[in-house]
């Protein structure tokens, strides 16, 4: 009842709010670069060629922005390049134009091809900028200084797109949007011509107001170039309220019935191994539908039947060396429009969350495969100051997963111009069983250099056990020199999330980190760091379970490589024997624990390039020691390579063990349209080889081909012995109404 009633709420404020309510909002252009489009006449868009040339006549009436200013590696100064970016619309689309100018024409780098690699994820910023010079575009269509679209491109007509939300704190590379870049080289530089249809931005469309930020990556110079919001610390690309203004987007009338169709057609076979031996074959045929309609300016509704995530990339092989669940990301395309509000949770310090009350991977994914979804339903987007997300998934029992109903309700409403407060409540059900969640958040900023962020939580389960509650609270100072970050959290003993991921119960961790960055002024020396962190885990009775201090130092050379120095002491108490990967078991106890690691990369911006790490460690009463090494190669623009090796050997009382991880990563860009990629991993611990062969072909905007071949090796008898294969063909086709 408690689900229900939220849902009842929140599409109470969808339709109740009227689309002025922002009018007070995006009606101020107060500070801040400003820039105009330039509306195009009937009859002009149509005859516009997509080809990177700025020669049609609309270009020439529209307003050029410029005055680019470095934020790498002299913050404030003029660019050492001059860059144009006019902006004009059409009834359909918004268009853009950019000039990159370069004194040494040939100088620009472009050795990518490939879509959504021209930008990484990175740390502490977010994104980090790969191996080729390149444009990217920031648009804020709500103008609400928070959340936004990045689309980038590179001389090639690379493309790349991201999705942020609350100015960074969730970054999704994965979204896919639909729109169209064209690039080519000139005698000045290059240019390139982007084409976004005003569905794909989800544009409101009713005061003309956005805002809009645009960075150019020199790359051979490693400098980072803004339009606006180029201090450091402060601002950058991904803090969105830093962004300009863009001005004058109006008449933009709505597209039709803004509803989109995408059917989809799968075949599919299949052989398999059991352990009884022989070879079991299976074939199939299915087809379902996806939707997505507009329920009114920037509120979207996407709705799928029988969905399949065939095409979605396999993860990589990891060996896991703690005693939590791995965490792994979302790659599927329906969870990933909008993925960020449904974000609540606390990570205070590691690479996996503490805490989330969703994680869209328990959706459709259990340990032992993949899970029949019936049907979804999504409602997301921004209603007034609320930022809204409804969420309703159906799938059938598979494995040892029951037939569940999972639902999420999430609201956020703006406080300042920056922050938030908010609600979320999850619920899924099951055979009669449920497990509920509900909780508030908030992030507030009293300055731009101060965040503060909060959560309480309380879950409830049906049968023993499962009531509890977790709180938190986190503050971040951040300037262009220092980083200063520290939070608590608590999670009662019963705390049961069976929508989210909780990587451990009855917990009080608090936890913090900071670094100093220092610019010395030392020949090919751009920056060195000099950080520290620190966790103290107790259980809720008081009792220490855990314990770490460590500190690093890293340098940066002026083209982009890198010097890692690192050690860290800590303690943990076991109440719980559990096997360290898989294969050594470790006993309840007290250890003290030591690593040191060291870690080199050369700069991207190489045709060759490589990192590699070294590590020692003093662990659960044994040691090991870790070694790894990545190259990449990129063979002009269509043809990439990554060789990685990750090898760890352990000597524990428990036994030991050597486990070695491959990984050969092949990627042939055709067009910017067709690519293959190919990805074959060998796990030596596991004794397990498997390949995964991708062809994508977008046939036409928003619809695709796609054939995979999955294929996995190996068992306890031998490493090559044929276990699995499977091989998938779907084709999609996207009809706009």
């Amino acid at each position: 009842m408690a689900v229900r009633a939220l849902l009842g709420a929140c599409l109470a404020v969808v339709f109740a709010i009227p689309s002025r309510a922002q009018d007070a909002v995006r009606s101020r252009v107060a500070g801040g670069a400003v820039a105009a489009a330039h509306r195009i006449g009937p009859g002009a868009a149509p005859g516009m060629r997509l080809d990177g040339r700025l020669d049609e006549a609309f270009w020439r009436d529209a307003v050029p922005l410029g005055s680019f200013r470095q934020r790498e590696p002299r913050e404030g100064e003029p660019a050492t390049e001059e860059t144009e970016v006019r902006i004009a619309y059409d009834a359909d689309n918004l268009l853009l134009a950019v000039d990159a100018r370069d004194t040494h024409p040939a100088g620009p780098v472009a050795r990518i091809l490939e879509r959504d690699r021209l930008l990484v994820p990175g740390m502490p910023s977010g994104l980090d900028y790969a191996g080729d010079d390149v444009v990217v575009i920031v648009l804020d269509p709500s103008h609400d200084h928070r959340n936004a679209v990045i689309l980038a491109t590179n001389p090639n007509g690379a493309e790349f797109d991201a999705l942020v939300t609350d100015e960074g704190r969730e970054i999704n590379t994965s979204w896919r949007g639909n729109w169209q870049v064209a690039a080519r080289r000139t005698a000045t530089g290059w240019s390139a011509e982007f084409r976004i249809p005003f569905r794909t931005l989800r544009a409101t469309g009713t005061d003309g107001v956005w805002g809009l930020n645009v960075a150019r990556l020199i790359r051979r110079e490693n400098e980072e170039v803004l339009w606006t919001g180029w201090r450091r610390g402060t601002e950058g690309l991904l803090r969105i309220s830093a962004a300009g203004h863009l001005t004058g987007v109006t008449e933009v009338p709505r597209q039709g019935l803004d509803l989109e169709v995408k059917p989809f057609v799968l075949g599919s076979g299949d052989a398999e191994r059991p352990e009884e031996g022989g070879t079991v074959r299976s074939q199939g045929a299915e087809i379902g539908l996806d939707l997505k309609y507009e329920v009114r300016p920037g509120l979207v509704l996407d709705g799928t039947l029988n969905t399949d995530f065939a095409q979605a990339e396999v993860d990589d092989e990891q060996v896991n060396l703690t005693r939590f669940d791995l965490f792994l990301p979302e790659k599927r395309e329906f969870f990933l429009e909008n993925a960020g509000i449904f974000e609540f949770g606390q990570q205070v310090t590691g690479t996996s969350p503490a805490f989330l009350m969703f994680f869209s991977r328990r959706i459709g994914v259990a340990d032992s495969g993949a899970v029949p979804v019936r049907s979804g339903l999504r409602l997301t987007g921004r209603a007034g100051r609320q930022t809204l997300g409804l969420l309703n998934v159906l799938t059938r029992g598979a494995w040892d997963e029951p037939a569940s109903d999972f639902s999420v309700a999430r609201v956020k409403r703006d406080v300042g111009s920056t922050g938030y407060v908010g609600a979320m409540l999850t619920d899924r059900r099951w055979n009669g069983g449920h497990n509920t969640a509900g909780g508030a958040d908030f992030s507030l900023w009293p300055s731009r250099n101060l965040n503060i962020q909060g959560l309480a939580v309380r879950t409830e389960t049906s049968g023993p056990g499962g009531d509890d509650g977790a709180y938190g609270l986190r503050v971040n100072y951040r300037t262009s020199r220092v980083d200063l970050d520290i939070g608590h959290l608590s999670i009662g003993p019963d705390v049961e999330a069976r929508s989210g991921f909780v990587r451990r119960t009855d917990v009080r961790q608090t936890a913090g980190y900071g670094y100093w960055l220092l610019r010395p002024g030392l020949p090919q020396v751009r920056t060195v760091t000099l950080g520290a962190h620190g966790t103290h885990v107790v259980r809720s009775d008081g009792e220490l379970v855990d314990w770490d201090a460590g500190s690093w130092v890293q340098v940066n050379s002026n083209a982009g490589d890198m010097l890692v120095l690192y050690h860290s002491r800590s303690f943990t108490l076991l109440d719980e024997a559990f096997d360290l990967a898989d294969s050594v078991p470790v006993p309840v106890g007290g250890y003290r624990n030591t690593i040191s690691n060291l870690y080199v990369a050369t700069s991207t911006a190489r045709p060759v390039a490589t990192n590699g790490y070294l590590s020692k460690q003093r662990f659960f009463g044994g040691r090991m020691a870790s070694v790894g090494a990545e190259l990449r190669l990129a063979l002009g623009s269509h043809v990439s390579l990554i060789a990685a090796w990750d090898r760890n050997d352990a000597d524990l009382p428990g036994g030991s063990f050597v486990a070695d991880v491959t990984r050969l990563r092949m990627s042939y860009a055709v067009t910017t349209r067709l690519f293959a990629n190919a990805l074959v991993q060998y796990n030596s611990l596991e004794r397990r080889a498997s390949a995964n062969l991708r062809l994508h072909w977008m046939y036409r905007p928003g619809s695709d081909v796609f054939v995979v071949l999955n294929e996995e090796r190996g068992s306890d008898i031998s490493a090559w012995a044929f276990a699995s294969r499977g091989l998938r063909l779907k084709v999609t086709y996207q009809r706009l109404l």
